[in-house]
């Protein structure tokens, strides 16, 4: 598993990367296990993701491989993923870019997660839904509540926009990485929300 950190204005983001699956005896192409959302005094092991990451796919702390986003090459697939992830959320935060096109692996998440992360790339940058309609477009109406905690659990934070979901009333509700980014990425999009 390949990591690194970039920055979304003065916000930092961990990106991990893996090339195959371990659970698979193909080769697979990489893809992006995680992107998500680090406070100034986190380092890439306290992402949210990570000890899940490890159980996952059956990881030690050895395994994982830290390299700084200046010294990434796009001569190994796997470095090239994560310098194309950089590249794309750096065209977003330039308003140049509305969605991102990157390989994800979802497996972290039950079927349940990942029919919500599925949906929640649905939501168009610039439009938000309550947690009551994303529930209805998976079909379940009566599974607000399960649908915000896959919403919280979703490991491609930006990538994947749970940031896009707001609460009935209009207001922000809760964002893993923070209220703050939410916030800041809403605005982003162009997006005003009651506090």
């Amino acid at each position: 598993m390949l990591v690194t950190i970039t920055n979304l204005q003065t916000y930092h983001l961990v990106l991990m990367v893996t090339e195959t699956n371990a659970r698979s005896t193909s080769d697979e192409s990489p893809k992006l296990a995680e992107v998500s959302w680090l406070s100034k005094d986190q380092w890439w092991t306290d992402s949210k993701s990570f000890s899940k990451l490890k159980t996952h796919y059956k990881l030690t702390d050895n395994d994982f491989k830290f390299i700084d986003k200046n010294s990434l090459s796009i001569n190994d697939p796997a470095q090239a993923l994560l310098l194309k992830t950089i590249g794309q959320i750096h065209e977003y935060a330039m308003e140049e870019r509305k969605e991102f096109e990157l390989p994800l692996d979802l497996s972290l998440g039950t079927k349940f997660q990942q029919q919500v992360w599925r949906e929640l790339q649905q939501i168009k940058h610039g439009d938000t839904i309550s947690y009551a309609t994303l529930a209805r477009r998976i079909g379940n109406p009566k599974a607000c509540r399960a649908v915000a905690n896959a919403n919280g659990k979703n490991p491609f934070s930006l990538i994947i926009p749970c940031h896009r979901v707001i609460a009935s009333d209009g207001r922000l509700g809760g964002y893993t990485g923070g209220v703050d980014k939410k916030q800041y990425l809403l605005a982003l999009e162009g997006v005003k929300c009651k506090i």
